[in-house]
Protein backbone atom coordinates (compact mmCIF):
# COMPACT_ATOMS: atom_id res chain seq x y z
CA UNK A 1 0.00 0.00 0.00
CA UNK A 2 1.43 3.48 -0.66
CA UNK A 3 2.67 5.58 1.95
CA UNK A 4 0.85 8.67 3.15
CA UNK A 5 3.54 10.59 3.20
CA UNK A 6 4.54 9.81 -0.46
CA UNK A 7 1.04 10.41 -1.80
CA UNK A 8 0.93 13.59 0.04
CA UNK A 9 4.57 14.89 -1.85
CA UNK A 10 2.81 13.73 -5.29
CA UNK A 11 0.38 15.59 -4.96
CA UNK A 12 1.98 18.96 -3.97
CA UNK A 13 4.64 18.05 -6.80
CA UNK A 14 1.68 17.87 -9.39
CA UNK A 15 -0.21 20.89 -8.06
CA UNK A 16 3.33 22.81 -8.29
CA UNK A 17 3.27 21.39 -12.21
CA UNK A 18 -0.47 22.35 -12.62
CA UNK A 19 0.17 26.42 -11.36
CA UNK A 20 3.48 26.17 -14.13
CA UNK A 21 1.36 25.00 -16.82
CA UNK A 22 -1.52 27.16 -16.35
CA UNK A 23 0.38 30.15 -15.97
CA UNK A 24 2.34 29.23 -19.05
CA UNK A 25 -1.15 28.79 -21.00
CA UNK A 26 -2.52 32.44 -19.68
CA UNK A 27 0.99 33.95 -20.71
CA UNK A 28 0.40 31.86 -24.42
CA UNK A 29 -2.62 33.13 -25.14
CA UNK A 30 -1.82 36.36 -24.03
CA UNK A 31 1.20 36.10 -27.09
CA UNK A 32 -1.01 34.56 -29.44
CA UNK A 33 -3.43 37.23 -29.16
CA UNK A 34 -0.52 39.85 -30.24
CA UNK A 35 0.58 37.47 -32.54
CA UNK A 36 -2.37 36.69 -34.49
CA UNK A 37 -2.67 39.93 -34.79
CA UNK A 38 0.57 40.67 -36.42
CA UNK A 39 -0.35 37.44 -39.27
CA UNK A 40 -3.79 38.79 -39.73
CA UNK A 41 -1.68 42.73 -40.93
CA UNK A 42 1.02 41.15 -42.76
CA UNK A 43 -1.07 38.86 -45.03
CA UNK A 44 -2.57 41.51 -47.19
CA UNK A 45 0.08 43.52 -48.09
CA UNK A 46 2.43 40.01 -48.47
CA UNK A 47 -0.30 38.60 -51.08
CA UNK A 48 -0.90 41.77 -52.71
CA UNK A 49 2.72 42.49 -53.39
CA UNK A 50 3.13 38.75 -54.70
CA UNK A 51 0.47 39.11 -57.13
CA UNK A 52 1.65 42.79 -58.07
CA UNK A 53 4.85 41.05 -58.82
CA UNK A 54 3.24 38.35 -60.65
CA UNK A 55 1.27 40.75 -63.10
CA UNK A 56 4.57 42.43 -63.51
CA UNK A 57 6.44 39.18 -64.39
CA UNK A 58 4.02 37.89 -66.46
CA UNK A 59 4.57 41.01 -69.15
CA UNK A 60 7.81 40.50 -69.70
CA UNK A 61 9.72 37.35 -71.16
CA UNK A 62 11.44 35.94 -67.74
CA UNK A 63 14.33 34.17 -69.99
CA UNK A 64 15.33 37.67 -71.66
CA UNK A 65 15.25 39.82 -68.48
CA UNK A 66 18.41 39.82 -66.69
CA UNK A 67 16.84 38.74 -63.37
CA UNK A 68 18.01 35.63 -62.03
CA UNK A 69 16.02 36.22 -58.99
CA UNK A 70 13.11 35.62 -61.32
CA UNK A 71 13.76 33.18 -64.23
CA UNK A 72 16.88 31.08 -61.88
CA UNK A 73 20.52 30.69 -63.17
CA UNK A 74 18.85 27.40 -65.90
CA UNK A 75 20.13 24.73 -62.74
CA UNK A 76 18.22 22.75 -60.13
CA UNK A 77 21.31 21.07 -58.67
CA UNK A 78 21.99 22.80 -55.38
CA UNK A 79 18.76 23.14 -52.63
CA UNK A 80 18.75 26.12 -49.94
CA UNK A 81 15.81 24.67 -47.66
CA UNK A 82 15.12 27.92 -45.14
CA UNK A 83 14.01 25.39 -41.68
CA UNK A 84 11.81 28.20 -39.29
CA UNK A 85 11.08 26.63 -35.72
CA UNK A 86 11.73 28.02 -32.56
CA UNK A 87 13.62 28.36 -29.60
CA UNK A 88 11.93 26.65 -27.16
CA UNK A 89 10.27 23.30 -26.90
CA UNK A 90 6.96 22.83 -25.01
CA UNK A 91 5.25 23.97 -27.80
CA UNK A 92 3.31 20.19 -28.32
CA UNK A 93 4.28 18.78 -31.36
CA UNK A 94 5.22 22.38 -33.13
CA UNK A 95 8.81 21.70 -33.86
CA UNK A 96 8.60 18.30 -34.54
CA UNK A 97 6.28 18.54 -37.56
CA UNK A 98 8.09 20.98 -39.02
CA UNK A 99 11.51 18.89 -38.67
CA UNK A 100 10.30 15.65 -39.99
CA UNK A 101 9.03 18.06 -43.22
CA UNK A 102 12.15 19.16 -43.39
CA UNK A 103 14.12 16.20 -42.94
CA UNK A 104 11.64 13.85 -45.12
CA UNK A 105 12.59 16.94 -47.86
CA UNK A 106 16.32 16.57 -47.11
CA UNK A 107 16.37 13.13 -47.57
CA UNK A 108 14.10 12.72 -50.77
CA UNK A 109 16.25 16.03 -52.43
CA UNK A 110 19.51 13.52 -51.56
CA UNK A 111 17.97 10.19 -53.00
CA UNK A 112 17.45 12.39 -56.20
CA UNK A 113 20.95 13.19 -56.47
CA UNK A 114 20.42 16.82 -55.37
CA UNK A 115 23.27 18.46 -53.18
CA UNK A 116 21.30 20.23 -49.70
CA UNK A 117 22.29 22.87 -48.20
CA UNK A 118 20.62 24.09 -44.74
CA UNK A 119 19.76 27.54 -43.48
CA UNK A 120 17.92 27.18 -40.64
CA UNK A 121 15.98 30.03 -38.11
CA UNK A 122 14.90 28.85 -34.65
CA UNK A 123 17.25 27.14 -32.15
CA UNK A 124 15.10 23.80 -32.03
CA UNK A 125 15.30 23.25 -36.01
CA UNK A 126 19.66 23.50 -35.59
CA UNK A 127 19.60 21.26 -32.57
CA UNK A 128 17.90 18.72 -34.34
CA UNK A 129 18.63 18.98 -37.51
CA UNK A 130 22.62 19.48 -37.06
CA UNK A 131 23.22 16.07 -35.62
CA UNK A 132 22.28 14.31 -39.07
CA UNK A 133 23.16 17.15 -41.28
CA UNK A 134 25.40 19.48 -39.61
CA UNK A 135 27.88 19.21 -42.85
CA UNK A 136 25.21 20.63 -44.92
CA UNK A 137 24.59 23.57 -42.68
CA UNK A 138 25.77 27.25 -44.35
CA UNK A 139 24.01 29.86 -41.83
CA UNK A 140 21.83 30.02 -38.62
CA UNK A 141 19.89 32.70 -37.22
CA UNK A 142 17.94 32.81 -33.32
CA UNK A 143 18.49 36.14 -31.82
CA UNK A 144 15.16 38.08 -32.70
CA UNK A 145 15.74 40.27 -29.22
CA UNK A 146 13.37 41.00 -26.48
CA UNK A 147 10.44 42.33 -28.76
CA UNK A 148 10.55 39.47 -30.90
CA UNK A 149 10.23 39.29 -34.67
CA UNK A 150 10.88 42.28 -36.83
CA UNK A 151 11.23 43.04 -40.31
CA UNK A 152 15.05 44.51 -40.03
CA UNK A 153 15.61 40.76 -38.94
CA UNK A 154 13.62 39.27 -42.07
CA UNK A 155 15.43 41.83 -44.22
CA UNK A 156 18.96 40.85 -42.74
CA UNK A 157 17.99 36.80 -43.15
CA UNK A 158 16.94 37.93 -46.91
CA UNK A 159 19.96 39.69 -47.53
CA UNK A 160 22.16 36.53 -46.56
CA UNK A 161 20.08 34.39 -48.85
CA UNK A 162 20.29 36.58 -51.39
CA UNK A 163 24.17 37.01 -51.16
CA UNK A 164 24.76 33.30 -50.89
CA UNK A 165 22.69 33.36 -54.23
CA UNK A 166 24.65 35.55 -56.01
CA UNK A 167 27.75 33.84 -55.19
CA UNK A 168 26.21 30.43 -56.55
CA UNK A 169 26.15 28.70 -53.61
CA UNK A 170 21.94 27.28 -54.81
CA UNK A 171 20.28 27.19 -57.52
CA UNK A 172 16.87 26.92 -55.58
CA UNK A 173 14.96 28.27 -51.91
CA UNK A 174 12.50 26.40 -50.42
CA UNK A 175 10.66 27.96 -47.03
CA UNK A 176 9.33 25.18 -44.50
CA UNK A 177 7.57 26.80 -41.63
CA UNK A 178 4.14 26.22 -39.82
CA UNK A 179 1.23 28.32 -41.43
CA UNK A 180 -1.48 29.70 -38.11
CA UNK A 181 -5.00 28.24 -39.19
CA UNK A 182 -6.53 28.15 -35.87
CA UNK A 183 -4.59 27.86 -31.80
CA UNK A 184 -5.18 24.36 -32.70
CA UNK A 185 -4.37 23.88 -36.22
CA UNK A 186 -0.95 24.70 -37.94
CA UNK A 187 -0.37 23.36 -41.39
CA UNK A 188 3.17 22.55 -42.46
CA UNK A 189 3.91 24.82 -45.27
CA UNK A 190 6.94 24.83 -47.75
CA UNK A 191 7.08 26.72 -51.03
CA UNK A 192 9.82 27.88 -53.82
CA UNK A 193 11.39 31.42 -53.16
CA UNK A 194 13.98 31.64 -55.52
CA UNK A 195 13.70 31.71 -58.17
CA UNK A 196 10.24 33.35 -57.63
CA UNK A 197 7.07 31.34 -59.42
CA UNK A 198 5.00 33.23 -61.45
CA UNK A 199 3.36 30.35 -62.68
CA UNK A 200 -0.05 30.84 -60.04
CA UNK A 201 -2.05 33.67 -61.73
CA UNK A 202 -1.12 32.60 -65.22
CA UNK A 203 -4.75 31.67 -66.10
CA UNK A 204 -6.12 34.40 -63.91
CA UNK A 205 -4.17 37.30 -65.96
CA UNK A 206 -4.98 35.50 -69.22
CA UNK A 207 -8.63 35.53 -69.12
CA UNK A 208 -8.44 39.29 -67.27
CA UNK A 209 -5.53 40.87 -68.34
CA UNK A 210 -5.23 44.74 -68.15
CA UNK A 211 -2.15 46.32 -69.89
CA UNK A 212 -0.16 48.69 -68.41
CA UNK A 213 2.25 50.61 -68.76
CA UNK A 214 5.16 51.09 -66.37
CA UNK A 215 8.05 53.69 -65.78
CA UNK A 216 10.96 52.57 -65.12
CA UNK A 217 10.96 49.93 -66.59
CA UNK A 218 9.47 46.29 -65.87
CA UNK A 219 13.02 44.98 -64.91
CA UNK A 220 13.94 47.99 -62.93
CA UNK A 221 10.59 47.59 -60.65
CA UNK A 222 11.36 44.19 -60.62
CA UNK A 223 14.81 44.14 -59.56
CA UNK A 224 14.21 46.36 -57.04
CA UNK A 225 11.12 44.54 -55.98
CA UNK A 226 11.50 40.90 -56.36
CA UNK A 227 14.92 41.46 -53.04
CA UNK A 228 11.75 43.44 -50.78
CA UNK A 229 9.40 40.78 -51.49
CA UNK A 230 11.47 38.41 -50.14
CA UNK A 231 12.37 40.28 -47.05
CA UNK A 232 8.14 40.55 -47.18
CA UNK A 233 7.24 36.71 -47.81
CA UNK A 234 10.03 35.63 -45.16
CA UNK A 235 9.02 38.23 -42.89
CA UNK A 236 5.05 36.97 -42.89
CA UNK A 237 6.30 33.24 -42.48
CA UNK A 238 7.81 34.12 -39.84
CA UNK A 239 4.91 35.76 -38.55
CA UNK A 240 2.94 33.06 -39.22
CA UNK A 241 5.29 30.69 -37.49
CA UNK A 242 5.23 32.37 -34.36
CA UNK A 243 1.39 32.71 -34.00
CA UNK A 244 1.65 28.60 -34.80
CA UNK A 245 4.01 28.47 -32.10
CA UNK A 246 2.30 30.27 -29.57
CA UNK A 247 -1.05 28.55 -30.49
CA UNK A 248 0.52 25.22 -30.16
CA UNK A 249 2.02 26.02 -26.80
CA UNK A 250 -0.87 27.29 -25.07
CA UNK A 251 -3.02 23.69 -26.61
CA UNK A 252 -0.05 21.76 -25.17
CA UNK A 253 -0.14 23.73 -21.58
CA UNK A 254 -4.10 23.43 -21.38
CA UNK A 255 -3.80 19.96 -21.89
CA UNK A 256 -0.84 19.17 -19.32
CA UNK A 257 -3.24 21.72 -16.93
CA UNK A 258 -6.38 19.30 -17.53
CA UNK A 259 -3.80 16.12 -17.09
CA UNK A 260 -2.61 17.80 -13.89
CA UNK A 261 -5.79 18.48 -12.56
CA UNK A 262 -7.22 14.57 -13.24
CA UNK A 263 -4.02 13.30 -11.75
CA UNK A 264 -4.23 15.20 -8.47
CA UNK A 265 -8.04 14.02 -8.18
CA UNK A 266 -6.78 10.57 -8.76
CA UNK A 267 -3.86 10.78 -6.34
CA UNK A 268 -6.25 12.88 -3.72
CA UNK A 269 -8.82 9.69 -3.96
CA UNK A 270 -6.18 7.05 -3.69
CA UNK A 271 -4.59 9.28 -0.66
CA UNK A 272 -8.39 9.34 1.29
CA UNK A 273 -8.72 5.57 0.68
CA UNK A 274 -5.17 4.98 1.92
CA UNK A 275 -5.85 7.07 4.81
CA UNK A 276 -9.34 5.31 5.47
CA UNK A 277 -7.58 1.98 5.33
CA UNK A 278 -4.96 3.32 8.02
CA UNK A 279 -7.49 4.56 10.27
CA UNK A 280 -9.60 1.76 9.94
CA UNK A 281 -6.85 -1.32 9.85
CA UNK A 282 -5.50 0.92 13.84
CA UNK A 283 -9.32 0.84 14.89
CA UNK A 284 -9.15 -2.89 14.51
CA UNK A 285 -5.70 -3.29 16.53
CA UNK A 286 -7.71 -1.19 19.44
CA UNK A 287 -10.80 -2.85 19.67
CA UNK A 288 -9.16 -6.63 19.68
CA UNK A 289 -6.66 -5.11 21.76
CA UNK A 290 -9.39 -3.98 24.31
CA UNK A 291 -11.02 -7.37 23.61
CA UNK A 292 -8.37 -9.75 25.18
CA UNK A 293 -7.86 -7.71 27.87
Amino acid sequence: MANLKDLKLRITSVQSTKKITSAMKMVAASKLRRAQNLVEEARPYADRMSKILQKIALSIDPNASNLPMLSGNGKDNIHLILVMTANRGLCGGFNSNIIRSARRMINDLISNQKEVKIFTIGRKGKEALKQEFGHLFVEHFEDFGRKGISFPDAEGIASNVIGLFNNGQFDLCHLIYAKFISAMTQEVTCHQAIPYKTDVLEDESNSNYLSYEYEPSEQEILDSLLPRNLAVQIFKSLLENGASEQGARMTAMDNATRNAGEMIDKLTLKYNRTRQAQITTELIEIISGAEAV
